[in-house]
């Protein structure tokens, strides 16, 4: 999957749990209808084709389970990724993408691909806009700094738009609000989150994890995902 000359000679437009692009696709794509959040067998077969660019229509939670495959092939690195989301976005508020749907297939299909930082979890997942875990307990650290002991009201990751492409450096920002009327927050940036303590469950864009965990921990992996992102975006 690479440009020749910044046109596109193929591209695979990936159509997750239902979606409909609902406009007219240019020459050279193909589109391909999946599963919402698309697994193993779903995109693998796909990941073998000779094309410049995948578009995944569909949720934050369906860009995730592409990138996932993309990582587990070892695929990011040569692999740029334009997302036309047909739900509300963490991902598109994050980079700037575009929320018309004409303009945001037009950004993913025409757009520059950049690094941005992915983030990876510690019972094999990935996060590409927004990290939860409600009610945290315990001890959390982000780096070496604390960043809570006891309990709070809500625990939110998200990819820092400001990192740099050393990966081995930043990656995330974490906020922690407590107080449910008169709500104070903690913020924080760096590159691993660590959880510790009571049982939570994490939800990753939108999704929550399938049990109770005593200890969670988001980190930004070492190599970044390729975006494809409008020129007017961060």
């Amino acid at each position: 999957m690479s440009l020749t000359e910044g046109l596109y000679v193929r591209g695979l437009v990936l159509l997750c749990g239902g979606a409909e692009l609902g406009l007219p696709l240019p020459d050279g794509a193909e589109a391909e209808k999946l599963p919402a959040r698309p697994g193993r067998k779903d995109v693998d077969t796909l990941l073998t084709g000779d094309f410049d660019r995948l578009v995944v229509v569909g949720t934050d939670a369906d860009l995730a389970a592409v990138a996932l495959r993309l990582l587990r092939k070892e695929l990011l690195d040569e692999s740029d990724v334009g997302f036309v989301p047909t739900a509300a976005s963490e991902v598109a508020a994050l980079w700037g993408l575009p929320r018309e749907r004409t303009a945001a297939w037009d950004a993913a299909w025409s757009g520059t691909p950049t690094g941005v930082p992915l983030i990876r979890d510690d019972a094999g997942g990935v996060l590409l806009g927004l990290g939860v875990v409600r009610t945290p307990r315990g001890v959390a650290y982000c780096d070496d700094t604390e960043a809570l002991r006891g309990e709070a009201d809500l625990l939110e990751v998200r990819p820092d738009p400001q990192a740099g492409s050393d990966t081995s450096a930043g990656g995330l920002n974490v906020t922690i609000t407590r107080g449910r009327l008169l709500k104070r927050r903690t913020r924080l940036a760096g590159r691993a989150l660590q959880l510790g303590g009571g049982e939570v469950v994490p939800e990753l864009d939108g999704v929550a994890y399938p049990r109770p965990m005593s200890r969670w921990t988001w980190y930004r992996h070492t190599h970044d995902f390729r975006l494809v992102l409008p020129p007017t975006s961060v």
